[in-house]
């Protein structure tokens, strides 16, 4: 017997289209090179406790972790993928191990380059984040949040968030596919009958 179990779930920040404000965590690390941070797997989500308490009791949404060998480039958000915008070119940082390959980030990529956007797979300073136009969140119980605000060393830095941003076109590009409100030319959606 084969069974397939779905369930809808709300959204992770469980926010009002209320933009994130994330805070950059330089002493604890998500992921090392070698473990499992690339892998759907419960201990992605333990180590970041400690820091994510820590975040909110100063009253940010999420923590923004940087790589475990030179604390300068960007990983992930707790439990999601994180992308940048500089005029016309959208970055995020590679899967190479420590970052979980997810779907959504995957599915947003190809939207931009469909949108005409250059997207970059490499790696993102932090100093390099501190001057996007716009930066988001992505993942499967997250969808595409906006970022409004990072902090890091106590200076707070603000980015585009609202309409007619390209954050707010990319989820409604997704949410319309997924929903069957886009045609959908990729063959996502599969009918089942």
């Amino acid at each position: 017997m084969f069974l397939t179990y779905a369930s809808p779930v709300g959204n992770y920040f469980k926010q009002d289209k209320t933009p994130l404000s994330l805070y950059v965590e330089e002493e604890e690390v998500r992921a090392f090179s070698g473990g499992v941070g690339g892998v759907k797997s419960v201990s992605n989500y333990g180590p970041v406790l400690k820091a994510l308490v820590r975040a909110k009791s100063l009253g940010f949404s999420d923590v923004l972790y940087l790589d475990s060998v030179n604390k300068k480039y960007l990983e992930e958000v707790s439990a999601a993928n994180i992308f940048t915008l500089k005029g016309n070119v959208i970055s995020t940082p590679p899967t190479s191990g420590t970052i979980l390959p997810g779907i959504t980030r995957k599915s947003i990529i190809e939207i931009a380059r469909g949108l005409g956007f250059q997207v970059e797979e490499r790696s993102i300073s932090v100093h390099e984040l501190t001057e996007a136009d716009e930066v988001f969140c992505t993942g499967t119980a997250v969808g595409v949040a906006a970022v409004g605000s990072v902090t890091y060393r106590g200076t707070r830095f603000e980015f585009k968030v609202g309409e007619n941003t390209v954050c707010q076109a990319l989820g409604s590009t997704l949410v319309g596919i997924q929903t069957g409100l886009i045609e959908d030319k990729k063959e996502w959606i599969i009918n089942i009958h």
